[in-house]
């Protein structure tokens, strides 16, 4: 340690910590090592196909960047981002909740609790008891809760 003390005497802190990375771990760049990626900004999202969106949230989940929440409304698969460890949302921002169905048409039985279980599974704790419960089971219309209450459950507050 002392040889790369002594090497990179005039880096600052983040320039000591990424030469060392860079000397450890040839491969990688500074601006691999250095750079932030901005966060994905999602605003007045109504919802869509459930494939999609998994297919959108495991490419958010992969990468590690940050999800803010803070249009006016997130709806439908909109709010399966709550369960991102790396999402925030405003207070104000409504999230509408309501079961799995194919354009408001029920669901085969086995395909309405699989795709309930899928999307449960893209939920914090505190929402998946209530949405297996209660919320799945309305399809014509939405649960709507204020970000407020998503912050009170533990869903960081941008």
């Amino acid at each position: 340690m002392a040889i790369f003390k002594a090497r990179f005497s005039r880096l600052s802190k983040i320039g000591y910590c990424a030469a060392i990375a860079l000397t450890l771990f040839p491969a990688a760049s500074l601006a691999d090592l250095t750079s932030t990626r901005a966060p994905i900004v999602i605003g007045n999202d109504r919802g869509g196909d459930l494939r999609d969106r998994i297919r959108q949230i495991s490419e958010i989940r992969e990468s590690g960047q940050a999800v803010q929440v803070v249009g006016d409304v997130c709806y439908s698969t909109c709010t399966m981002f709550l369960g991102l460890p790396q999402t925030c949302v405003a207070s104000d921002t409504i999230f509408g909740f309501h079961g799995p169905s194919s354009y408001g048409r029920p669901l085969p039985q086995d395909v309405f609790e699989q795709a309930s279980q899928i999307i449960v599974d893209h939920y914090p704790a505190g929402l998946k008891t209530w949405f297996m419960e209660e919320a799945r089971f309305e399809l014509r219309r939405l649960y709507r809760i204020p970000g407020s209450e998503m912050i009170r459950i533990g869903v960081a507050a941008c």
